[in-house]
């Protein structure tokens, strides 16, 4: 049995399996948490990687690994490979100024045209005017910026502080999916857009090469516990793409993922300017595009229902599924963290309409989950906006193991709802990427998909949302 290892690096934790390349059954996996907050010190994702791998048993029988990873999130590095400061995560919303800012000084529509990307405090290129704005002393010893999966990959490869030389920037690499979240590269040139970064930056800097789809980054260095010189190392990818290729996306279909994040995405032959300012272009894993729009807010608001109602998710979905559609009025505007999608950075979650006849236990736990749910349906109708259909809707991420989650998106939908077997698909196609170091290609591993039962439409849910939205000034 030949096997290889995928590995994604999350926001929340570090995930590695380790797979069959016949067949991409699972035989072992191994996780580590990574720290709870949005501005974060690189070396805990190493650290987690490390863990991770050591809880999977290691990877001395592997013959190829590849990383996935949180899109977004820079790592500043000195010109001797050094990490120069705490990385502010793609979620963190401190750079909603210097958005603003860079839309106003090239006009947002300037943005779309050039990177394909409606700017978003989340992009990169935000992060380093961030950088820019209140380190300028880091800023000024930056001589390199990558993104998480770059760093990582470049780390297992020997570089950085702890491995073979240390100064080797020019040997980070990256691909054009993390190279298409940057806000700093054209996806119809395939180039970084340079005079972007400077602008943004005030300064040049080196950044990752992007490799092909089927590209080798190079072999494991030595020292790395767990982890044997010279195994192959995959090019990698962002997380929505590791898992897009993972599911074996075909035309027509659209994932919608409710992890930390709410992300909604469809592949595309060609890129898509989204002048309405939803649709990010962001290319996929195999040479195309992966039109995608994203939330702050999603799983973490049923941890939080959970929470308030001293309860399980089990137990969650069952009081949700108690009361009736539309929660007898009540309704949860979810915005905890702020919101990327739309574009609220300051605002916070909202419990509408609320009397002492509607204000019960199963109403509330359908309000957490029926205002969750709205806020990723209307991404849907932004796609659609952009000409991108929609024949089938494929549900995954932590929260989709929620029955009720499963029947109020039905009743929010007018297309079949499919749900994939059970796996962890960024780790799956980030295996899959390990496995094109060894043959060329990625392989035809077989997706399990259960269609979920159609239900009746109840447009009084997404009604209440829209009049609760719009009495928050927020449509």
């Amino acid at each position: 049995m030949t096997l290889v290892a995928g590995i994604d690096s999350s926001t929340q934790a570090c995930k590695v399996t380790v797979r069959d390349l016949a067949t991409g059954a699972q035989v072992r996996e191994g996780k580590a948490s990574h720290p709870a907050a949005t501005i974060v010190d690189p070396e805990a994702w190493w650290a987690a990687l490390l863990l991770a791998v050591d809880r999977a048993g290691g990877l001395a029988d592997v013959e190829a690994v590849s990383v996935s990873g949180q899109q977004h999130t820079p790592v500043f590095l000195g010109a001797s490979g050094e990490v120069v400061c705490p990385s502010p995560l793609w979620n963190d919303t401190g750079s909603h100024r210097q958005m603003t800012d860079l839309n106003a000084e090239l006009g947002r529509d300037e943005w779309i045209r050039r990177t394909g990307l409606p700017l978003t405090l989340s992009d990169t290129v935000a992060k380093l005017r961030w950088l820019r704005d209140v380190d300028p002393t880091s800023a000024d010893r930056t001589a390199a910026v990558a993104v998480v999966h770059d760093w990582l990959t470049w780390r297992l490869r020997g570089f950085g502080p702890t491995g073979g030389p240390t100064g080797d920037l020019a040997e980070l690499i990256t691909d054009r999916s993390e190279a298409s979240g940057t806000g700093y590269w054209s996806p119809d040139s395939g180039e970084y857009c340079l005079d972007l970064v400077e602008h943004a930056f005030g300064a040049a800097v080196l950044l990752p090469r992007v490799l092909g789809p089927l590209e080798r980054a190079g072999v494991t260095g030595v020292g790395i516990p767990g982890i044997p010189a010279g195994i192959a190392v995959g090019v990698g990818s962002g997380d929505n793409a590791a898992a897009a290729l993972a599911l074996g996306l075909a035309e027509g279909d659209t994932v919608l993922s409710l992890g930390t994040s709410g992300v909604v995405y469809t592949r595309s032959a060609e890129p898509v300017h989204d002048y309405a300012g939803h649709v990010c272009n962001y290319a996929d894993a195999t040479g195309r595009h992966l039109p995608l729009v994203a939330t702050l807010n999603a799983a973490r608001n049923l941890d939080a229902g959970a929470a308030l109602l001293g309860c399980t998710h089990d137990e969650l979905s069952d009081l949700a599924l108690q009361a009736p559609p539309g929660a007898e009025g009540l309704t949860l505007v979810p915005y905890f963290e702020g919101e990327r999608t739309p574009d609220l950075p300051q605002a916070r979650g909202s419990l509408m309409q609320a009397s002492l006849a509607n204000f019960t236990r199963p109403n509330f736990a359908r309000a957490v989950i029926e205002g969750t749910l709205l806020n990723q349906v209307a991404m849907l109708q932004a796609l659609a906006a952009c000409d991108l259909r929609t024949d089938r809707l494929i549900l995954i991420g932590g929260a989709s193991r929620s029955p009720a989650v499963r029947e109020v998106l039905t009743q929010l939908v007018d297309v079949p709802v499919v749900l994939p077997g059970p796996d962890e698909y960024v780790t799956r196609g980030a295996a899959m990427q390990a496995v094109s170091t060894l043959t060329g290609s990625f392989p035809a591993w077989p997706v399990e998909r259960v269609s979920l039962p159609a239900a009746a439409s109840e447009p009084r849910i997404g009604q209440q949302y829209e009049a609760a939205t719009g009495a928050l000034g927020y449509r």
